[in-house]
């Protein structure tokens, strides 16, 4: 009998033991919980880091899905253009990124890394002996993406610097070809004025009518309060934040640095990009959705393309803190890429909150949503900047949903 209860005291005693060790090593198991900085860099090097190093590799078309809109108006040749126009989104985006220098050793590692295969990856597609070589005279859809390409390059320097002089070459011919495609009398006459742009600030042949032919138009199309029309019919969709805000910001900066041709106007857009920032900052609720209106909605956080660049390029209004523009933008992202099926075999699915065809529109591919990495501008601000080193803020739906008091809102007239 004693025997047998020693043998069951002792089987307690061990249980316990056990037990208590187990609980102990989950107490102090500690979960790792990134910085903002951290998480932002983390979910762009998931984004991107397909696209990039197979193009590295001269693999792109091979690992690319050919994926277009349920309703694509000629699904055959979106394939065709798709290839430039994630190139020339996830360049554009990730930029800054690029450009900057410093950071945590991890952080310079990856940049270096980046670095590599984006000039790997650039040298094929320019190549017509590679498998990625990839032409910029298809069809229209090629204006705007190597106008996006274009935008990359003006915003980072590094590239142009550390780009070879045959692929400079190369890329100079490239954007001239599309020249040969008349825009839309829309938000595209941006995109002719942008490629022209990149061509004035790096010395080369441009065309003045083309940038004057959008800034005046643009001008005529300014409707209030922070907003243009998209072509001579207002909607209501994100195409002020996705193109012509940016745009029109960067052109005017370059152009003026040229001849000061728009000394006038800078004043006028300076104002409307702060106006329209504050809109942008209030339509982001406080989990992080915003109203899903109108058309390219699977552009995802791109719909915050200004916001993010006001951030990167400081020159946000005094009303929004960069703190809470980095908390505000942080929600954005977490929400749009949260969805399980946000990504399919690494690479982004066509919706707004993971796979969702029938919100997509006739002219997406595989490479439109990619336009979302506009998003990471910030990374371009360096990690002991006030966006990144300022204590968390509460943004204005934050705010204003918690019952706390709040300056109201007016519109404003920059005519």
């Amino acid at each position: 009998m004693r025997i047998t209860l020693s043998r069951i005291g002792f089987a307690m005693l061990f249980l316990l033991l056990a037990t208590g060790l187990c609980f102990a090593q989950k107490k102090i198991k500690k979960q790792v919980v990134l910085s903002d900085r951290e998480f932002w860099l983390q979910q762009m090097d998931k984004m991107v880091r397909p696209v990039l190093y197979d193009l590295s590799k001269d693999s792109l078309r091979i690992k690319m899905p050919q994926v277009t809109s349920n309703t694509s108006d000629n699904k055959a040749q979106r394939i065709q253009v798709q290839y430039l126009e994630v190139l020339g989104r996830v360049l554009s985006g990730i930029a800054p990124w690029l450009q900057l220098e410093g950071g945590s050793a991890a952080e310079k590692a990856l940049r270096q890394e980046y670095r590599d295969m984006v000039l790997k990856g650039l040298a094929n597609a320019l190549d017509s002996n590679k498998k990625d070589f990839m032409r910029f005279d298809i069809a229209g859809q090629q204006l705007v993406d190597a106008s996006f390409l274009s935008f990359a390059f003006v915003r980072a320097p590094w590239l142009w610097e550390n780009l070879g002089k045959q692929e400079k070459d190369r890329l100079v011919n490239s954007i001239k070809t599309t020249r040969k495609f008349k825009p839309s009398f829309s938000n595209w006459l941006l995109f002719s004025a942008m490629n022209e742009a990149f061509l004035c600030k790096y010395g080369f042949e441009w065309d003045p009518m083309r940038v004057d032919y959008a800034m005046q138009q643009l001008e005529q199309w300014y409707v209030g309060d922070g907003l243009y029309s998209d072509g001579p019919v207002f909607a209501f969709d994100y195409y002020n934040s996705y193109v012509i805000h940016p745009y029109l910001a960067s052109i005017i900066e370059i152009i003026n640095k040229k001849n000061n041709v728009y000394s006038g106007l800078a004043d006028k857009i300076k104002r409307r990009n702060e106006r329209y920032a504050v809109i942008q900052e209030r339509m982001i609720n406080s989990d992080g959705t915003y109203p899903a209106v109108g058309r390219s909605i699977i552009y995802r956080g791109a719909a915050f393309h200004h916001l993010a660049d006001m951030a990167w390029r400081k020159a946000l209004p005094k009303q929004l803190s960069s703190a809470q523009v980095r908390g505000a933008l942080t929600a954005v992202i977490k929400r749009t890429l949260e969805s399980p099926t946000t990504y399919k075999n690494g690479w982004l699915t066509l919706g707004l909150y993971g796979d969702q065809p029938s919100i997509c529109d006739s002219y997406n591919n595989q490479g439109s949503p990619y336009l979302c990495t506009s998003i990471f501008l910030p990374l371009g601000l360096s990690p002991e900047d006030s966006f990144w080193a300022d204590a968390p803020q509460k943004w204005s739906s934050q705010k204003i949903w918690s019952g706390e008091d709040f300056p109201n809102d007016h519109s404003v007239d920059i005519r």
